[in-house]
This record gives structure tokens, C-alpha cells and sequence, in this order.
């Protein structure tokens, strides 16, 4: 995928996120440093629902605009989603678990992406 595709999949991945109020929405640019993906984008719900609301938000979003999902895995659980969209991974956590597992220290070498959303947090 070009670039260009690869940050508007991003960014309409992060919309998502935000118009199904996510928290704390942050993308990391994993270029060079993982072979996973080039960006991971993370955020967290405050309950399974909420959790389950943003992936599916994500689904929805991906296939409205024609992109593939490679993957979901993590969703009946609701405690950490994970929407695989190949060159962007989004990682839907519950709070709890995105405490826990840190991703933004675990992989503290990565550069946070300046995203174009305008959060509904408050």
C-alpha cells in the first residue's frame, strides 16, 4: 500500500475511534522498528461495550471505504481488540488492560503520529 493510503487508512481508522469517543488516541509510527506494521494505532474503552464499539466502528469505517480488514481478533472478550488493517494495526484496549500492557513504553522507540481528530472527550 502507498504511503499516502497507509495515512489515510490511519486517519480514518482514528475518526472511528474518536466518533465512538475512545480515549487517550494515539498512533506510532513503526517503521523500521516492528515488521508487524507501519503504524500501530491505540486508544481504550472504559467497559467491554465500549471496546466492542470502537473495533466495530473501525470495521465499519475500513469497509465503507473499501479497505480490507486482514484480521479482528480479541472481540468477543472486549478486553483488548485487536483490528489488523495490514500496514496499520489498531489496538482497542479496555482501560485496565491498557495500563497494564503499556504498548506506548514497550515500544518507546516509535514516533507518536500527529493525528487530525478533533476529540469529543470532555
Amino acid at each position: 500500500m502507498e504511503l499516502d493510503n497507509i495515512k489515510h487508512s490511519l486517519q480514518l481508522a482514528a475518526n472511528a475511534c474518536d466518533d465512538k469517543r475512545a480515549h487517550d488516541i494515539t498512533a506510532l509510527n513503526m517503521e523500521g522498528i516492528s515488521v508487524i506494521a507501519d503504524y500501530f494505532l491505540i486508544c481504550h474503552g472504559n467497559n467491554e461495550r465500549q471496546v466492542q464499539a470502537i473495533a466495530r466502528g473501525i470495521k465499519d469505517t475500513m469497509s465503507e471505504n473499501d479497505i480490507d480488514i486482514k484480521r479482528i481478533e480479541g472481540f468477543e472478550q472486549g478486553r483488548w481488540v485487536l483490528v489488523d488493517i495490514g500496514d496499520v494495526v489498531c489496538h482497542v484496549f479496555h482501560k485496565d488492560e491498557r495500563d497494564y500492557y503499556n504498548l506506548e513504553r514497550l515500544w518507546g522507540d516509535a514516533g507518536h503520529v500527529a493525528l487530525d481528530i478533533e476529540s469529543k472527550e470532555g
